[in-house]
């Protein structure tokens, strides 16, 4: 199996884990949280679902950027929210990166509790059938 473990320094990372992985032609991103690189990953995230879901989705962009994919080579996508009333809210946001409304499987989970008292976390599985 090729698998390749990816660090994106313009990602920023806050545990044991690979931001992303290339097995072939899928590329597993990692969850990814509302953060930046110049925040400080104690302090607490923005009480804004809008706020988090766009850093979200831009950090995945830059991901798939770094990695020559993007929105339209996502096949899977997990959303994992503290309430899943606000599953609107992040609709509005996640629906506008990707083009002709093209959008992948998904699943969203309520979750009980997310990394650095985030009140969401998206993680996504790309293709490319040429690397």
């Amino acid at each position: 199996m090729s698998l390749k473990k990816i660090s994106i320094n313009k990602i920023p990372s806050y545990g044991a884990y690979s931001t992303c992985v290339l097995v072939h032609n899928f590329l597993f991103i990692s969850g990814q949280i509302g953060i930046n690189m110049n925040e400080n990953f104690k302090k607490k995230n923005s009480n804004s679902i809008e706020i988090e879901t766009k850093k979200i989705m831009n950090n995945l962009k830059i991901i798939l950027l770094e990695n020559r994919m993007n929105f339209q080579n996502i096949v899977k996508t997990t959303i994992f929210l503290i309430d899943i009333q606000q599953i609107q809210k992040v609709n509005q946001i996640y629906s506008n990166f990707f083009k002709n409304k093209e959008y992948p499987s998904r699943e969203i989970i309520e979750a009980s509790a997310l990394p650095k008292n985030a009140n969401i976390e998206i993680s996504m599985i790309a293709y490319k059938s040429k690397l």
